[in-house]
């Protein structure tokens, strides 16, 4: 196995406030700001940021967004604009561990708290808002460069100066596989069903995969 490494970029929250782009306004806390103090990790968030949308975001598997700093030179260039750590809405801007490294269940150490990688991130319209290009979500899914949540399994006060330290891995399944599974058009049944069953997956995203079983 790749030895696991990420030292954190940034840590990112925001506030509920009204998003515009394409015609229409929603509310959402996706516009994070930089957190330089040590902050507490609880089972549902850090402190201090919230979601505007809770059937969407947030919640339990939810609790902190990743973002890997690694896409930033290909979005940058791609989309010819310059970005700053929390542009996609990440509570962690990291660096070291992408979607092909890094497996449902994996656990984490943070500083004082413990974190479990739950489920990929589902890109949507308030990315597409937040940077202005409405193909986002579609490029985002196409690229593979999702980013994925974790779920608290210890809180604690965490710090962008203090690394996620692997600790322990339970299943074989990458945030990638997950990811060219459930968006592949024809994708094979019991492939789909084998996975749906990893304990350590989302509820939700287990429910996402098995409405594709034909």
């Amino acid at each position: 196995m790749k030895r696991l490494t990420a030292n954190i970029i940034s840590i990112n929250v925001g506030k509920k406030q009204t998003l515009e782009g394409f015609g229409e306004s929603v509310s959402s806390a996706i516009k994070k700001e930089p957190v330089y103090d040590q902050i507490f990790l609880s089972e549902n968030n850090l402190v201090g940021d919230e979601q505007a949308d809770l059937v969407n975001h947030g919640g339990l598997d939810k609790a902190v967004c990743v973002y890997p700093y690694d896409h930033y030179v290909f979005w940058e260039e791609e989309l010819s604009m310059n970005l700053l750590p929390g542009a996609f809405g990440e509570n962690i801007t990291i660096k070291g561990l992408v979607e092909n490294d890094v497996n449902i269940g994996d656990i984490f150490q943070w500083g004082e708290a413990q974190v479990q990688v739950s489920q990929p991130r589902k890109p949507c319209h308030k990315l597409a808002k937040q940077l202005n290009v409405p193909s986002m979500p579609k490029r985002v899914i196409e690229r593979g460069y999702t980013g994925f949540y974790l779920r608290v399994l210890k809180e604690g006060h965490v710090s962008r100066e203090t690394p996620l330290q692997f600790i322990t891995r339970s299943t074989e399944v990458s945030i990638a596989y997950i990811n060219q599974l459930y968006y592949q058009k024809k994708a094979d049944n019991e492939l789909i069903k084998s996975t749906a069953a990893v304990p350590e997956l989302a509820t939700s995203w287990k429910e996402m995969l098995l409405k594709k079983v034909k």
